[in-house]
């Protein structure tokens, strides 16, 4: 039996190293895949220097601009992003960018970088690592909302 040319492949991904984390913020999810590389992020395919809408791409660059460029310069980083509105799904790709280069350096380098690299990102906002947990609360019967319910009127 000769291996076929899907398994040769699957075992080229696993011999690089590589992990796998995700960021979440409301309905929007990203997941973020880091293997070695040469300092490449892309977001759904295309450049993070792309991002739209414009006013919020430098939310997309803050892990990068904390931790200076060249603790990116050995990763390549791909993002693929679903659900949520844009503004949600920005914060879920930083969330998942500054994980996963969290994750990477605790796999495959030291501790002490990896506590270093955390104490930076959590000193500057905690969401970067750590997700929101407040989620859309469900409409209710007898109102227009959630908690919102007609008025009282004696007239």
């Amino acid at each position: 039996l000769s291996p076929s040319p899907q398994n040769s492949q699957t075992s080229d991904i696993m011999s690089k190293p590589s992990v796998q984390t995700f960021g979440r913020k409301r309905n929007a999810v990203a997941v973020a895949y880091c293997k070695q590389g040469s300092g490449l992020v892309k977001i759904n395919g295309s450049p993070i220097e792309l991002v739209e809408p414009e006013p919020l791409r430098i939310k997309t660059f803050e892990p990068i601009l904390l931790l200076g460029q060249e603790r990116f310069s050995g990763v390549d980083i791909r993002i693929r992003v679903k659900g949520g509105g844009y503004t949600a799904q920005i914060y879920a790709i930083r969330q998942a960018l500054a994980k996963a280069l969290v994750a990477y350096t605790q796999k495959y380098q030291d501790e002490a970088t990896k506590n270093e690299i955390k104490t930076i990102l959590l000193s500057y906002d905690r969401t970067l690592l750590v997700s929101d947990p407040r989620r859309c609360e469900p409409k209710k019967f007898g109102g227009p909302s959630a908690r919102a319910r007609r008025q009282k009127s004696y007239r």
